[in-house]
């Protein structure tokens, strides 16, 4: 079996010395290129598919990262480790949602990947929040991810969205109960928002009662990170100034008390449509327009 060595690292040297990894193997290539035919002929020829290089990086991982759903599902069908850590802690589920691959994603949940994996970096969906990758999200969600786990340098996933500019995947998070005022050395994803100088994330976090008198570990509020005049300063200015209406403050109070059961919650509850579409922070539909206009007395 062909093998290669891999870049040297310190990790590696240590590593090499003591015994405790491999060098890089032919799985890994095969693995890492989405050469699936090879690496079936490996398997069948009997090599070891969890061998570890020298940065602790597993032949899924390598897949998992470059998102060859064929060669996950080979791996995976044979017996391959899927909670395997690499030298930083991640598993092949990160690296998945990393590159945004849904189908690994699906293969490695089937087989029983942790959706929570006990981690001091980024999680499974942290990952999938820095790349703006929409349905790794919806389905991390569906299967449990904690929407609360801390990573060391930004924070929570919705954190990682706001930083990152990833409306979309902030709003899915919010919108599922994430807690908008959650805090990383006092600094709110509002405060990450208003860096960005991004008004339709401002005005989102705003909607789903983000604190705009929160102050960070330097005491600063959101609208101090904007520059005076711009855009942003001018929609926090405007919040700062103007209350919400009680129609909004009712439906923050409410969406806080149900957290993340709210939105299984509200279509069970006897209400028009469109209350339950302004609860759910969704459009109501055409249907539901004229649904409301029929309800209505004449």
């Amino acid at each position: 079996m062909e093998i290669r060595q891999n870049r040297p690292s310190l990790y590696g040297d240590i590593a090499h010395i003591l015994g405790f990894w491999t060098e890089r193997s032919a799985v890994h290539e095969a693995a890492a290129q989405g050469q699936a035919a090879q690496l079936q002929q490996l398997i069948r020829d009997g090599a070891t598919i969890n061998a570890v290089a020298v940065d602790s990086i597993t032949p899924l991982h390598e897949a998992c990262i470059q998102g060859h759903a064929c060669c996950v599902a080979l791996l995976l069908a044979a017996g391959a480790q899927v909670d395997a850590r690499n030298i930083d802690g991640s598993t092949p589920l990160c690296d998945a949602c990393s590159a945004g691959s849904l189908e690994c994603v699906k293969l490695l949940l089937e087989y029983g990947a942790a959706v929570n994996p006990p981690l001091f970096t980024f999680s499974p969906l942290h990952e999938a929040c820095m790349g703006g990758s929409l349905d790794c999200v919806e389905l991390l969600i569906q299967h449990g991810a904690s929407m609360e786990a801390h990573d060391c340098h930004y924070g929570t996933p919705l954190h990682v969205a706001c930083a990152r500019k990833q409306y979309g995947c902030a709003k899915l998070l919010l919108n599922a109960g994430a807690n908008v005022n959650a805090a990383k050395l006092h600094e709110t994803a509002l405060h990450h928002a208003a860096k960005t100088r991004d008004v339709n994330l401002i005005e989102l976090l705003v909607e789903f009662g983000a604190n705009l008198h929160a102050r960070d570990n330097l005491h600063r509020k959101a609208i101090q990170y904007t520059a005076l005049g711009s855009p942003s300063h001018f929609c926090l200015r405007f919040y700062e100034d103007t209350p919400l209406s009680l129609q909004q403050t009712a439906r923050i109070a409410l969406r806080r008390m149900m957290g993340i059961k709210a939105l299984h919650v509200f279509p069970k509850l006897n209400l028009p449509n469109r209350m339950v579409a302004f609860l759910s922070y969704t459009p109501p539909t055409v249907f539901d327009l004229e649904q409301t206009l029929l309800d209505s007395p004449t």
